[in-house]
């Protein structure tokens, strides 16, 4: 399976989120710049990594992208990220997680942090226009309990919360992570850098990771909407 249909039905949207009755093929609607629904969802790792040697500080999981794939390919991403399809509702999009991570997550597992507006013309003949429901979940699982899909994600990354914190803040250089690359194989240890991530134009990661920060000790913050 490639890593992306570019024959799969999305429905279309305008900027308000208000549906078109429109559905279109993928491959379309990334040419044309039509908005279209997507779900991000932000996986702490409560115990740490559970890597020898490893704290027990929550780290943050991150996919890294296919090589495949028609955006941003082999570089760090929120844990799991994906487009509704034609008729799905925004829950559906939860789905998601056990396809690229081996892991299931339900509504029960998730709190909304908020919407995200992400009209993204950077990668050449591509202008990608999503409406982006972000989630969180906390889950004691340690990093070799999830089963990255191959044909999705090349691997996955475990980074401790407060690093990549300050890696995304501009205030280090350089962290350490844990990476798995299937399931079943020993994680290794990865340096990774800031220019290793999906780079984001809207201060999208610093919303985020304050939200996950307040989530993580327990304070609730309202959903937000950025752009």
């Amino acid at each position: 399976m490639a890593a992306q249909d570019l024959t799969e039905l999305f429905d279309l949207y305008d900027r308000d989120g208000a549906p078109l009755g429109v559905a279109k093929a993928r491959g379309d609607v990334h040419r044309d710049g039509d908005w279209h629904r997507s779900v991000h969802i932000w996986v702490a790792l409560r115990d740490g990594s559970g890597a020898p040697g490893a704290s027990r500080a929550p780290c943050l999981l991150f996919q890294r992208r296919s090589l495949e794939k028609d955006t941003w390919p082999g570089a760090l991403d929120a844990a799991v990220t994906g487009h509704l399809r034609a008729g799905e509702a925004i829950l559906d999009g939860l789905r998601e997680a056990r396809e690229e991570i081996g892991v299931a997550i339900g509504p029960d597992d998730v709190v909304r942090l908020g919407l995200r507006r992400c009209a993204d013309e950077r990668v050449a003949g591509l202008r990608d226009r999503e409406l982006q429901e972000i989630f969180a979940t906390a889950t004691p699982l340690p990093l070799a309990a999830f089963t990255p899909d191959p044909d999705e994600v090349t691997a996955l990354v475990a980074i401790d919360f407060a690093a990549v914190t300050a890696l995304l803040r501009g205030e280090l250089d350089v962290v350490e992570g844990f990476e798995m690359r299937g399931s079943g194989d020993g994680a290794a240890i990865v340096t990774v850098r800031a220019d290793d991530f999906v780079r984001p134009a809207d201060g999208y990661y610093a919303v985020v990771l304050r939200s996950l920060g307040a989530w993580l000790e327990g304070r609730a913050e309202a959903p937000w909407t950025i752009g």
